[in-house]
């Protein structure tokens, strides 16, 4: 496993760190800047950001995949659109809306875990996919995950 790195991290918040109103239902809502380092192939990249602390279960904010293999960011504010350049594709939140969906609590602190995959080949999904057709579609064909976490409390 020698050389088997995936980090992701974000310049706008540290991981534990408060995510920033900018990036949040309270604020811009717009996703933040997210940039990973990886030291083997892949086929291609899938993310996903939940919030396994709101009350009606984990809450699916983001659903993002089909990133081409050499690609090693996404930049912030994204557009809420089904395809990206280079063949990126965005899935459904828990809202059932494209894209991302900013952090909203509606009490307390919550933790919001951006899970990076990396694969071994571009999925045979069409856009719009849930976090579970996500997860399905890449049964069998991820290499390595890579987590980070931000918090966010209304009111902060």
């Amino acid at each position: 496993m020698l050389g088997m790195v995936l980090a992701i991290w974000s310049t706008a918040f540290g991981n534990g760190d408060l995510i920033p109103v900018t990036y949040t239902a309270d604020g811009d809502d717009i996703s933040p800047p997210i940039e990973w380092e990886c030291g083997f192939d892949v086929g291609s990249f899938a993310l996903i950001c939940e919030d396994p602390d709101a009350p009606a279960g984990t809450w699916v904010h983001w659903v993002i995949y089909n990133i081409p293999g050499e690609i090693r960011s996404l930049e912030e504010g994204l557009p809420i659109e089904e395809e990206l350049e280079g063949g990126i594709l965005q899935g459904r939140n828990s809202w059932g809306a494209t894209g991302y969906g900013g952090p909203a609590p509606p009490s307390g602190k919550h933790r919001y875990f951006f899970t990076l995959y990396a694969l071994e080949s571009r999925l045979d999904l069409s856009a719009g996919a849930t976090a579970d057709e996500l997860r399905q579609a890449m049964e069998g064909i991820v290499i390595q995950d890579a987590e980070m976490m931000g918090e966010y409390t209304r009111g902060q």
